[in-house]
């Protein structure tokens, strides 16, 4: 059964927890949902919680140039990787649902790239493709933003990606995703700018 959950600011006692999200109900959680769905008996209208990230994760780690089409399109490649392109995001670069992103003043061309991102429920190494979907416990949206001329100007990916608030995340974490041929979508303004489906993924998500 899908579910959604949320990490919201407690109205009651302004401290941050974790909720289920039914029917414009929160349901306030004892504990992280990855960790132990402990339901209690405190209930919220969803309309008067402030939304916070649903993750706060020790690293965000990143598949770069995973799309045919996006290869095409990109100013750091020429050609698709023979291997994932792995790099990482830092936590501070996080920020939630309706914040703001900060334009760093060094850079003068600032990007956004719709992606799905996917929550590891428990600690993982060495796990083999066929495991894989042991590990996951949910998917969100994430939004890679990137100072696109500072990546091209370094040569790598570190500054350009991890500034403060370079890493939008939410509204919350959906379960029971079919995530091997998911719809995943930019839009600004009304505007659809990015479109594709994981499906398309030069590299799966189980790999």
């Amino acid at each position: 059964m899908n579910k959604k959950f949320i990490r919201f600011k407690n109205p009651d006692t302004n401290k941050e927890n974790y909720g289920l999200l039914e029917n414009n109900k929160v349901t306030l959680l004892k504990h992280p949902p990855w960790l132990d769905i402990k339901a209690t008996d405190i209930h919220f209208d969803f309309d008067v919680i402030e939304l916070l990230a649903p993750v706060e994760p020790s690293k965000i780690v990143c598949i770069g140039l995973n799309y045919h089409a996006h290869v095409k399109a990109s100013y750091s490649a020429e050609k698709a990787p023979e291997y994932p392109l792995i790099f990482l995001k830092p936590p501070s670069s996080i920020t939630g649902p309706n914040q703001t992103i900060i334009y760093p003043k060094q850079s003068r061309r600032v990007d956004y790239e719709a992606e799905l991102g996917v929550v590891i429920g428990k600690k993982a190494k060495d796990v083999s493709v066929d495991k894989a979907k042991d590990y996951i416990f949910g998917f969100t949206c994430v939004n890679d933003v990137t100072a696109r001329d500072l990546q091209k100007k370094d040569g790598q990916w570190s500054r350009a990606k991890g500034f403060d608030t370079f890493c939008p995340v939410g509204p919350w974490i959906v379960t029971d995703v079919n995530y091997q041929d998911v719809l995943v979508e930019g839009i600004l303004n009304g505007e659809v700018k990015q479109s594709g489906r994981t499906s398309l993924m030069i590299f799966n998500i189980p790999f």
